[in-house]
């Protein structure tokens, strides 16, 4: 392989009992290029990327920094190679300042007491180096998430890191935070550091990368030249098939005489006189900015927040769920934004996980019935496809997409009758959207009725029947299906409710 490459790993094979992750994985990284690294959710770019800090050891394969090989990294000795990771998990401490966190765990000393000139000092030298405009002194909590995201990408350039690798920068980020990181990728770039970017949004695989590399299976498949390469064929080797579709067809099975779930005048949790149905049988899709009031009210509806005023009613009688226990009686389930924090227990097994809302009807006198625990487990891991090697894997273990079908499986298991799904694809790979896609089909086609947030307009409109659209915890418009417009629906969300505009 030749020098040009500051990383280079060469046929990395990863084994865990009963499961291969990685079975032959060769990548090159070359000095100030951004390389878009992309596979399906399972394909191993987690796995591999841990490599290269230290956190996974591989079974086999080498590793090269600078054309020194090495068999296996350690944090210490990445870190000494100027190897940094950004993980969509930040390690920052938020009652600390925005230097301190800079420092965390080095601080600058003069004598045996910590300096906080100094790093304050240094933490403005760092941030305008990113042309970034960050107080030193501020506390991390009193932040914004893109400006957390920074000051994880200027601690690793502040410890002189030259390769740094990005694991799905844009996932908790607003619109304007995604242009801004960006730009600091693209000013990285310039300054001589390269870059791996992970992402599922091929849109900005394409903005900010110069080539691109394909893993499927654990598998090497092909690396690109950005400009050559189109959005299908990328699809096509991440997923091994053609995608002539991107949403399954959905039979017309719209009960309209059968209204599920109905809000009247609804105010709560800084949402205000929300009114809407919701049929068997459809998916109602629910658009708008980020802040316009759709987890908001979400949250009301399964029981989170309290409501205020005005009325709930699940087929046709009033309800009034104090908790979500309460809401999840009844019959409602959500399947959160945030899978990992609010949507599953990683820590614990699949089985477990689907179980959960009907151990209290499964088990005598505090006694589970292991078999039927077990049982339905099953019945739910075939139904929906979770690809696992058994039902005691832990969750954390599976693929994003494994995941939220995890979650899915539980609701089922509890036989609820409206799901909510709060941005139901973020952070999964095309191929693993299509699978919900055609669940949420499944759902619906079997009666259940869906409540979809989706902050991607071509989902919204390629997933809803109808489509209601939120500004500032207020409804601002209707669609019917053959009303559907992105226009329209992004006039909608950007009305000005004070002034009653609609664009």
């Amino acid at each position: 392989m030749s020098e040009e490459y500051v990383l280079e790993l060469e046929h990395i094979r990863k084994e865990y009992p009963g499961v291969v992750a990685l079975k032959d994985v060769t990548l090159q990284l070359r000095k100030g290029e951004v390389l878009g690294l992309i596979g399906e959710n399972g394909a191993g770019k987690s796995t591999l990327i841990k490599c290269c800090s230290g956190a996974v050891i591989p079974t086999s394969g080498k590793i090269k920094v600078n054309g020194k090989e090495f068999d296996r990294m350690t944090p210490q000795l990445a870190a000494e190679n100027g190897i940094a990771i950004i993980y969509q998990e930040f390690n920052n401490v938020g009652e600390l300042s925005a230097a301190e966190n800079l420092f965390l765990g080095r601080p600058i000393r003069n004598g045996i007491m910590i300096d906080r000139k100094a790093m304050e000092a240094e933490a403005a030298k760092a941030f305008a180096q990113l042309q970034i405009k960050i107080d030193p002194r501020e506390l991390v909590k009193n932040l914004s998430v893109g400006y957390q995201q920074m000051i994880e990408i200027a601690k690793a350039i502040q410890q002189n890191a030259k390769v740094l690798i990005m694991d799905e920068p844009s996932a908790p980020l607003t619109s304007n935070e995604v242009e801004n990181m960006f730009k600091v990728v693209e000013l990285l770039r310039t300054q001589g550091v390269s870059i791996i970017y992970i992402s599922h949004r091929l849109e900005e695989i394409f903005r900010l990368s110069d080539r691109i590399e394909v893993i499927r299976d654990g598998e090497y498949v092909t690396t690109l030249i950005t400009p050559e390469a189109t959005v299908d064929e990328l699809i096509r080797l991440m997923v091994g098939r053609e995608m002539t579709q991107k949403y399954p067809p959905r039979k017309d099975c719209i009960d309209e005489k059968n209204v599920v779930l109905e809000l009247k005048n609804v105010t709560g949790n800084g949402d205000h006189n929300m009114s809407l149905k919701v049929h068997a049988g459809e998916v109602l899709g629910l658009g708008g900015l980020v802040g316009a009031g759709r987890t908001e009210l979400a949250e009301v509806i399964f029981g989170a927040k309290p409501k205020e005023s005005g009325q709930i009613l699940l087929h046709g009688r009033e309800i009034n769920p104090k908790s979500p226990r309460e809401a999840i009686d009844l019959g409602i389930a959500l399947v959160p934004e945030d899978r990992k924090r609010h949507g599953a227990l990683l820590t614990n097994s699949i089985k477990n996980n689907i179980n959960m809302p009907i151990y209290e009807r499964i088990s005598k006198a505090s006694v589970i019935d292991s078999g039927t625990e077990k049982k339905t487990a099953e019945k739910y891991r075939k139904e929906i496809q979770i690809k696992c090697p058994t039902i005691n894997q832990l969750v954390k273990n599976l693929s994003g997409g494994n995941q939220q079908k995890v979650i899915l499986g539980k609701w089922l298991a509890a036989d609820s009758t409206l799901i909510i799904f709060d941005e139901p694809t973020r952070g999964i790979d095309v191929g693993a959207k299509f699978e919900i896609y055609k669940l949420i089909n499944d759902l619906v086609e079997s009666g259940r009725s869906v409540l979809m947030i989706s902050s991607e307009m071509e989902e919204l409109i390629g997933m809803s029947d109808r489509i209601i659209v939120l500004a500032e915890g207020q409804m601002t418009g209707e669609l019917e299906k053959e009303e559907f417009n992105a226009d329209t629906i992004m006039a909608y969300a950007s009305a000005v409710v004070d002034n009653k505009e609609v664009g």
